[in-house]
């Protein structure tokens, strides 16, 4: 059983268009599936794959959400044992609790905060589904999932002392880049889950998920037709996979890894 403390159990899209996003993000990434969510759960939707596990939710910003800054993103959850006391530390850490603490009926208690550097997250305590069951929102392997997690950090040696901090996570050898600097990769329960880098000159600050796709060269061209703005790639990484970054139709920054073909 992997340790809750630390892991990515969760990511949300921010959209002002839940029909466009749909069909944007059903074409690009094959296999997902978004539905819209009862009114018992205020329309929040969600992001099931083809061999039925879900990677995460759709929350249709508002015009009062949008009033107060709300902006289309991905957001990533991290899972936390206590969701209240990890708001507590975090604030502590010099990181800020933008969404106090609450109780989700069905999903757990989370809270929305922003790491020292500001780039925002939630924290989640999940209530486990009747018997049992735990998150594959995060999979190195499972198609339609997120499979890195690589944030452009303000300050990355604040950023790498926050998390590893609050979230146990380990920091293997990291990759030199150069005139970049490093590539710090993270780890969790012996298993790598991404990198935290400084933010190159001029770029925004934040977490990007990187979503699995079987071929990057399929999903660039789907990206085109559907009206999304590549903005990076497609790039061969490291481990032979192949990135794509772009801007979906709604303002959304997303990011797709896979094979090249």
């Amino acid at each position: 059983m992997a340790t809750l403390q630390g892991s990515w159990i969760w990511y949300e899209l921010m959209t002002p268009d839940f029909t466009g996003s749909k069909a944007f993000y059903e074409a690009v990434v094959p296999g997902w599936t978004l539905s819209a969510g009862p009114p018992e759960a205020n329309g929040y939707g969600f992001i099931a794959n083809a061999d039925g596990g879900m990677t995460g939710g759709v929350l249709t910003l508002t015009a009062e959400m949008s009033e107060h800054g709300a902006r289309p993103c991905w957001l990533g959850y991290i899972g936390v044992d206590d969701t209240d006391a990890s708001v507590a530390a975090i604030e502590a850490a010099g990181g800020k609790c933008l969404m106090p603490a609450r109780d989700v009926p069905m999903a757990g208690r989370i809270a929305m905060v922003t790491d020292c550097c500001g780039s925002p997250f939630y924290v989640m305590t999940p209530t486990p589904p009747p018997g049992g069951g735990e998150s594959t929102a995060f999979s190195t392997s499972l198609q339609g999932r997120c499979s890195w997690n690589e944030l452009y950090a303000g300050n990355q040696a604040n950023a790498l002392a926050f998390y590893t901090k609050l979230f146990g996570w380990t920091l293997p050898e990291p990759m030199d880049m150069g005139p970049m600097g490093t590539y710090q990769f993270i780890d969790h329960d012996g298993g790598g889950v991404g990198a935290i880098m400084q933010v190159p000159e001029g770029a925004p600050t934040g977490w990007a998920h990187y979503f699995r796709v079987a071929s990057i060269s399929t999903a660039h061209a789907a990206i085109t037709a559907k009206g999304g703005q590549l903005i990076n790639g497609p790039m061969e990484v490291p481990g032979e996979d192949w990135i794509v970054q772009g801007i979906d139709p709604q303002g959304a920054l997303f990011s797709l890894v896979g094979g090249k073909d």
